[in-house]
């Protein structure tokens, strides 16, 4: 078989599904998974194999990954895009809640990662595209778990570019910043139930506006294909850069957290998000 194989979580909806059509359209054998496997049939259509995956449940994920080593015998690429946010106060969001977001960003993954070395390392070939965010590489109000876990995941993915270089395997990170997705909307709706009633109503008020916006057209928003394109850049370069920052405005927002002290770039998230610090 001479078609390289690539294995995407989260592939039902936005930046996975995206991935997941570019990727077959470059000639690769497309596994594209998800919790809910009904949402992955407009996927079958462009010869990409979809089944169900829950990256909470280890059983499902070392099931899964048997399956494909059992039906194509490797491999080459895991693109871990299932993300989850909860957006609220850390007062007000309950810890359940805040586990389940490091469940599915951060111990999906490497338990993923676990499962699929073996096989790259074998083979002495591999890539691992572990999908962060702009959150992973600096801070705002209302997301302490979200970007907790992007900037857990951000720390293990160069701790594994490391470990994982003498076999032949890349690890790297694709940073986006605001995507038009369904991922926004969430979101708002999710800091709105958790702290829209509270004492930080007008932080999540403000924080839920932006979100929403995320699901328009407006410019500074990418489309989920432009992040996709850019996991197609990662998977076929014969040497991808370690990290992948997508869009003008995430660069730009990753510099200045590098320039400002604390406090000013504390000023300016207040100005640019409409988010109240006092």
């Amino acid at each position: 078989m001479n078609a390289q194989v690539a294995l995407i979580t989260g592939a039902s909806s936005g930046i996975g599904a995206e991935a997941a059509r570019r990727m077959r359209a470059k000639g690769y054998i497309v596994y594209g998974v998800a919790r809910r496997a009904e949402r992955l049939a407009t996927l079958t259509s462009d010869g990409i194999r979809t089944f169900e995956m829950d990256v909470t449940d280890d059983e499902s994920m070392a099931s899964g990954v048997k399956r494909v080593i059992d039906e194509v015998g490797r491999i080459d690429v895991l693109v871990n895009s299932a993300g989850y946010g909860s957006l609220g106060s850390v007062e007000e969001i309950p810890l359940d809640d805040g586990r389940h977001q490091f469940e599915v960003n951060v111990f999906g993954p490497m338990r993923l990662t676990q499962l699929v070395v073996p096989h790259m390392r074998d083979q002495h070939f591999g890539r691992i595209i572990n999908i962060s965010s702009l959150g992973g590489k600096i801070y705002s109000p209302l997301t302490a778990y979200y970007n907790g876990s992007k900037h857990a995941l951000e720390a293990m993915s160069d701790c594994l570019r490391f470990e994982l270089a003498q076999f032949g395997i890349d690890v790297v990170v694709v940073e986006p910043g605001g995507t038009q997705s369904e991922w926004g909307s969430i979101a708002a709706a999710h800091v709105e139930k958790n702290s829209g009633r509270g004492p930080y109503a007008r932080q999540a008020h403000a924080m839920a506006k932006g979100l929403a916006a995320q699901g328009g057209q407006g410019q500074e928003y990418a489309p989920a294909s432009v992040v996709a394109d850019i996991i197609v850049r990662a998977s076929t370069a014969k040497k991808p850069k370690t990290r992948y920052a997508v869009g003008s405005s995430t660069k730009a927002a990753i510099v200045l957290r590098r320039l400002l002290s604390d406090r000013a770039f504390d000023a300016m998230l207040s100005r640019t998000t409409g988010v109240p610090r006092t």
